[in-house]
């Protein structure tokens, strides 16, 4: 018998929680360093090779996201119970569950197109224009990057810019828990989905404190160091210690967010429970033998 998104159960966390996730993320992270970030180089890589597939890579990468991204499930479920995080991990989300993989990273695609169009509604298609349109070829990389810079700095477009990002909202909290139910719950695609998404409107107050301070860690941390080397060193410098410092940092910090999709999954659908004996690397549902 099917189940429904209604019939997969949640936990409604307090506002906290949302940094929280991102601590004991952090705290998985620093106990297999190399490992993570040997994960992370790999995924990239596997997605910088796939995007030079010719005529269809730039499409297939993103639609191959959701299936990468049950690789750092594995891993991150393998981990918690005494393992540790392997490259043989990337490759999970291949051997199963693809049928239903796949229809999200296709979900993603259409959510994204969706929330660049509706920006049209807002800037008159200026957006649209600067991303998919072809600039002269008379233009040089000075013209193409006033010209990026002006678009960008118009006020319609920078509404335009917030009603997308609003309207791809469900997109991405639909998709947010939707890889770990298949994998680990055995969820069709709709009902992943929509328990996702019911989940993670349930726990927006948590969401919103994880999104700040993903922002903070993401954004404002990295700019301040540039701001500080910019003012501190000569300008022949900066870009060689920018990379020294910055690189390191967003490598950590982006294998920390692969780690908090595991961490706020369980935390949220199996809140309490105690953790099985890792037999072997597999990867198996979280509701069967806990």
């Amino acid at each position: 018998m099917s189940i429904g998104a209604r019939d997969i159960v949640f936990t409604r966390h307090a506002g906290a929680r949302g940094v929280e996730w991102l601590v004991r993320s952090y705290a998985m992270f620093r106990k297999a360093r190399m490992r993570w970030i040997a994960m992370l180089l790999a995924y990239y890589l596997a997605l910088l090779l796939i995007d030079l597939v010719p005529l269809i890579g730039a499409w297939l990468a993103p639609v191959l996201k959701p299936v990468f991204a049950v690789g750092f499930l594995a891993a991150a479920w393998t981990q918690e119970r005494g393992g540790a995080p392997e490259l043989r991990h990337l490759l999970v989300g291949f051997r199963g569950n693809l049928k239903a993989l796949l229809p999200l990273g296709v979900v993603l695609v259409l959510g994204v197109l969706i929330s660049i169009g509706a920006t049209a509604l807002i800037d008159g298609g200026k957006l649209i224009d600067l991303l998919f349109h072809a600039p002269p070829a008379e233009m040089d990389d000075s013209a193409l990057a006033k010209r990026m810079q002006e678009t960008l700095a118009e006020p319609r477009v920078e509404i335009g810019m917030l009603f997308g990002a609003l309207c791809a909202l469900p997109t991405v909290l639909a998709l947010w828990w939707a890889p770990a139910l298949v994998v680990f719950q055995d969820a069709g695609v709709l009902t992943a989905l929509g328990a996702s998404l019911r989940a993670a409107s349930a726990n927006w107050r948590a969401i919103l404190r994880y999104a700040l301070a993903v922002f903070f860690f993401g954004g404002m941390v990295p700019s301040f160091i540039s701001v500080v080397i910019a003012l501190v060193l000569p300008v022949s410098m900066y870009p060689l210690v920018a990379a020294v410092l910055l690189l390191p940092y967003l490598c950590f910090f982006v294998a920390t967010l692969h780690i908090a999709d595991y961490v706020s999954y369980r935390d949220v659908f199996h809140a309490g429970e105690t953790l099985a004996p890792l037999a072997d690397g597999s990867v198996q549902p979280l509701g069967h033998g806990k």
